[in-house]
């Protein structure tokens, strides 16, 4: 079992940073994949990133590339989304997840585990 907890969202002006952290409990974080995915209201759980458990391999959505960058800490059980020159369409729900799923990384059923979310907002 892992569990999830992220942090770091708020409301901020486009063109804005923040970072958002994932913090797991569990000593099996680190043999997962950990990915990021984001929902907006009406819309669906949608892909961000997502970092292989090594670190070695990084994917992300093609609108964010460039803007934000997917890191982690296995010694610390932790990772992290830095997210830069924010836009308003990039305000939703953010989750962090887990799971065996390389290279099948942008699917939602994929993950096993999922944090609860933090609220990104990015007012124009």
């Amino acid at each position: 079992q892992v569990q999830l907890v992220e942090s770091g969202g708020g409301l901020v002006q486009a063109g804005g940073s923040l970072r958002l952290s994932c913090v797991a409990s569990g000593r099996t974080f680190g043999s997962y994949t950990m990915g990021w995915f984001r929902q907006a209201p009406g819309k669906e759980r949608e892909f961000v990133a997502a970092i292989t458990w090594s670190g070695s391999t990084t994917h992300y959505r093609d609108s964010v590339k460039d803007r934000f960058t997917i890191s982690r800490d296995n010694a610390k059980n932790t990772g992290s989304l830095q997210m830069s020159s924010l836009k308003p369409e990039d305000t939703a729900v953010y989750y962090c997840a887990v799971g065996y799923v390389h290279p099948r990384v942008v699917d939602v059923g994929n993950y096993a585990y999922w944090g609860q979310g933090t609220q990104v907002t990015v007012s124009s």
